[in-house]
């Protein structure tokens, strides 16, 4: 197994979209940088919308990562969808990495919310955007959902703000008294999104089945 994952790195790497991914982080990364460039300062009331429309922007181009024109035509890899996913994200992982910390540095220590809680959120947006693609691949065998999950991360990204209750919300500012509450509840959303997006990634039992008793009459 290990062998065979080594000799997909290269081929899965090719096929990933690094052009939605490399737009949503310049997105992304102009957001956080432009007033500071601009003013030469980023002004403290709109630091940390700026920092979760970044992380949003980047969210959007996850959304694309299980997208795979060649999905129905590499479906006999003998490795499980789990692992393909797996080695998809672990290879874009260090990238998300370096660019949210480099989005973190083009907000000034001054005026910087903190820095832990801003990643669980932008670990949680990463991880639904995730998700939606995982879904779409799970529930229709789509081999480019990308621009559905872009399009339903953005929708639920511009209206939760406004639409959830404020005893729900998820957007409160850092001197909230509510602060630490409501990132509790991000971390929820976080466990919760990446249980679910594994499940996205097993194996349909029926399409295993059904494969299965062709073989055998065949």
């Amino acid at each position: 197994m290990a062998g065979i994952i080594r000799a997909l790195v290269l081929p899965v790497a090719r096929t990933l979209p690094w052009l939605p991914l490399a737009a949503g982080g310049t997105v992304g990364l102009l957001l956080v940088g432009v007033p500071r460039l601009v003013s030469g300062e980023t002004p403290d009331r709109i630091a940390l919308l700026l920092l979760r429309g970044a992380g949003l922007a980047f969210g959007l181009g996850l959304a694309f990562l299980m997208d795979d024109p060649a999905r129905h035509t590499t479906a006999g890899v003998p490795v499980r969808r789990a692992v393909r996913a797996g080695l998809r994200v672990a290879l874009v992982a260090p990238v998300a990495v370096g660019w949210w910390t480099a989005a973190l540095l083009l907000v000034p220590a001054e005026v910087r919310p903190p820095v832990g809680d801003m990643t669980l959120e932008a670990a949680a947006t990463a991880v639904l955007a995730l998700l939606a693609g995982a879904a779409a691949v799970r529930m229709r065998d789509e081999p480019e959902p990308g621009q559905a999950a872009a399009a339903a991360l953005l929708l639920t990204g511009l209206a939760a703000p406004l639409l959830m209750p404020d005893r729900w919300t998820l957007f409160v500012q850092p001197h909230a008294d509510r602060w630490d509450e409501v990132h509790r509840s991000w971390a929820w959303l976080l466990a919760g999104a990446a249980l679910v997006w594994a499940a996205c990634l097993l194996e349909p039992v029926r399409r295993r089945r059904f494969r299965a008793v062709f073989a055998s009459r065949h």
